[in-house]
């Protein structure tokens, strides 16, 4: 069977053969953490087809975190003569068919997500039939059941339910490659493979008792050659990159931190002669996977991409992985360079870290689980008889769309919630905020982001260190890294690749797309706005000078706009991109429609000196106008921006005010205004403003900010 697999010469590695042993002939629950590319799913592959040849009639369920990795996984089987199906969002009018086919026992193998498994449809109609006749369970990437490993999903503790639904005896495989002790731990707790009793998890079998064989391998990546090189700006590394891309061995992956790091870094490669692709979450499905291929088939040098590139991607001789800015965690740096070198002699592993780094693993701690407040109101919120949808909770709760799904997913797990068509009931459960987990989670967080500082600074062998932050007994220098054999790569970089690199990262102008609905759920908290937003109340597109996650003016822009950013006068250097700005934008690719007949400033409590003297400074080199500003109304709302969409509409509503002298300016005007503001986060500030200059005669807004959120 392996041979069918792997080709003729495959051996079964010492922990492959027990885990096989466990699963096959004493029916036991195995957690396979084993390194990448040791080859866990020649276990569940090789078990399924001695199971079946042993008369198990119910398929081998394959639980998996990504569509891509569900391809991958497919076309495996398929070379081993096994028969796979997967059930996805992408097939439905194939679930019929492929329901048949399990309760026929044609399918030796169905693939599914996490997520599948909370579908009502398929929670209610297929997954109990599914789970009373499965003959193996296999939970792959399972370092995502634990909320302390680096990609936790809450979907996955989905998975307790289906192990309650199992028959006795049936045979379970949770693998890894990322997960320290504590994960390890954590992920048995959660998959309910914890002895009756609370006895230790134990590592040997013991008898009948139904506890976990827990093989656990080293991590080692002997074809790994780990390096950091310690860069001064954004534009540095990049233009280190154009300079030494050519040098790294074969195709790889540059990850980078946010997807606005990955699109400019692909341009600029592109712009520099190199063939390269970007990948994000934002990618569209048809262009990830071709760029995915061109990758497979050696047809660009790089994939550029975000994190989104990860666990789903399989390419054996990927020769290098880059990270232009460093993961939060050594257990998320160590699963990404794990692409690499899989099946060639030697990969080059390179760390290239960033100021900003912080900067960005702060906005992504903040999407952790919210407080117990906000849980309550949501749960004091729902009915027991009458779903609300997720878009009907949001203006009951300040939270953003995918921090509220989030929480609802946990809420569901626990009991207190529960998905059903049109949206979430209330359990009526009791349910108790775990305010101490929640606690040592963001503290173990805040440690990872630390040993990650120490990765890049450590004096000491960096395979060494990686591994002993997963917990591997057996660690030891590696020989081959920077630290023990010396560097590969100096961190030099021409003239010509930093001049290039700078003037491209200078570039000011991003657009800002104006919004065209209003949210959902307004009538709700007494805001009379709902559907499309009128034409003639409608601003046109806009401009800012950039993103606060871009690699060229992020940090700038943060340092004026961020958080503990204090207020003063707009420096010479952000007003002169702002003129750059205003230059394309008349006279560009995509020029304003009319040129503004003046100016007007967004009035701002919290950086009224940037605000105005940005407005004074626009009406002067423009030769246009200040016709005023546009006040706040009312007692100053929470600080700082909210959550939602609509929590944000309904905190503006009658926020601000057009005074008279400027509404009569207004009426008389031929052309359209420049609305100036400082930050863009969610953008209804612009939305909201620009609705009461337009309904006080204003014939049109143009949009104009210092910079964009994310």
């Amino acid at each position: 069977m392996l041979r069918r697999l792997a080709g003729e010469h495959a051996r079964l590695r010492e922990d492959q053969w027990r885990a096989i042993e466990a699963l096959v002939v004493d029916r036991r629950r195995v957690l396979c953490v084993q390194r990448t590319g040791w080859g866990k799913s020649a276990v569940y592959f090789v078990a399924t087809a001695l199971l079946r040849e042993r008369g198990e009639h119910g398929p081998t369920v394959i639980v998996s975190p990504l569509l891509a990795l569900m391809r991958n996984q497919v076309e495996a089987a398929a070379r081993a003569g096994i028969r796979a199906r997967t059930i996805n969002s992408a097939n439905l009018d194939e679930w019929d068919q492929i329901t048949a086919e399990i309760h026929d026992g044609t399918v030796d193998v169905l693939l599914i997500s996490p997520e599948r498994l909370n579908n009502p449809d398929f929670r209610d109609t297929v997954l109990p039939r599914l789970a009373a006749t499965t003959g193996l369970l296999v939970v792959d990437e399972a370092h995502c059941v634990s909320d302390w490993g680096h990609d936790f999903r809450p979907d996955y503790r989905r998975l307790r339910t289906f192990l309650g639904n199992l028959p006795e005896r049936t045979p379970v495989l949770a693998t890894t490659a990322t997960a320290n002790a504590r994960v390890t731990a954590d992920v048995a707790e959660q998959l309910g493979t914890e002895p009756a009793g609370g006895e230790r998890l134990s590592t040997e079998p013991a008898g009948e008792r139904p506890d976990v064989l827990v093989l656990r391998g080293t991590l080692d990546r002997e074809s790994l050659r780990l390096g950091v090189l310690d860069l001064p700006s954004p534009a540095h590394r990049i233009g280190w990159l154009a300079d030494h891309l050519d040098r790294l061995p074969g195709s790889g992956i540059i990850y980078t931190l946010t997807v606005a790091a990955a699109g400019e870094t692909a341009e600029f490669l592109r712009s520099r002669g190199y063939p390269v692709a970007s990948y994000t979450g934002q990618t569209e499905d048809a262009d990830r996977r071709a760029a995915e291929q061109d990758l497979l088939d050696n047809k660009i040098k790089a994939l550029v991409a975000t994190s989104a590139l990860g666990m789903g991607f399989d390419k054996p001789d990927l020769g290098f992985v880059v990270h232009l800015g460093a993961p939060p965690s050594p257990i998320a740096y160590y699963q990404q360079v794990g692409r690499a070198g899989r099946a060639v002699e030697h990969a080059e592993v390179l760390l290239l870290p960033g100021a900003e780094d912080a900067a960005i693993w702060r906005y992504f701690a903040s999407l952790a689980f919210p407080p117990e407040e906000q849980v309550r109101a949501v749960l004091a919120a729902l009915h027991t008889d009458r779903p609300l949808s997720t878009q009907a909770l949001e203006p009951v709760v300040d939270l953003r769309r995918a921090r509220l799904e989030l929480m609802l997913k946990v809420l569901d797990v626990d009991g207190a919630v529960r998905r059903v068509r049109g949206g979430w009931l209330a359990t009526g459960e009791p349910w108790a905020y775990d305010e101490a987990r929640l606690r040592r989670v963001a503290q173990a967080r805040t440690a990872e982001q630390q040993a990650m500082r120490e990765y890049a600074t450590t004096p000491g062998c960096r395979m060494r260190y990686l591994r002993e932050c997963l917990d591997d007994v057996g660690a030891g220098d590696c020989g081959r890294c920077d630290r023990c054999a010396g560097p590969l790569f100096t961190p030099e970089v021409s003239g010509p690749a930093q001049g290039a690199a700078q003037a491209y990262l200078g570039r000011p102008g991003v657009e800002i797309a104006p919004k065209k609905l209003w949210p959902t759920g307004l009538d709700a908290v007494g805001v009379p706005l709902k559907g499309r937003i009128p034409p003639t109340e409608q601003a046109l597109p806009g401009r800012a000078v950039g993103r606060l996650s871009d690699l060229g003016w992020g940090g700038r822009l943060r340092e004026l706009v961020g958080p503990d950013a204090a207020d003063g006068p707009i420096p010479d250097d952000v007003a002169g991109a702002v003129v750059e700005i205003l230059k394309a934008w008349a006279h560009g690719d995509d020029p304003w429609p009319r040129r503004p007949v003046g100016v007007v400033a967004v009035g701002s409590r919290r950086r009224p000196a940037l605000v105005g003297s940005l407005a004074e400074r626009i009406a002067a080199v423009g030769r246009l106008p200040l016709l005023g500003q546009v006040v706040p109304a009312g007692p100053a709302g929470p600080d700082g921006p909210r959550g939602n969409s609509a929590q944000r509409v309904r905190a503006l509503h009658d926020a601000f005010a057009v005074p008279d002298e400027l509404a009569g300016v207004l009426a008389g005007l031929d052309g359209p205004v420049l609305l100036v503001d400082d930050l863009v986060d969610t953008g209804w500030t612009l939305t909201m403003v620009t609705r009461l200059l337009r309904r006080a005669g204003a014939p049109d807004v143009l949009p104009l900010a210092l910079a964009v959120a994310g």
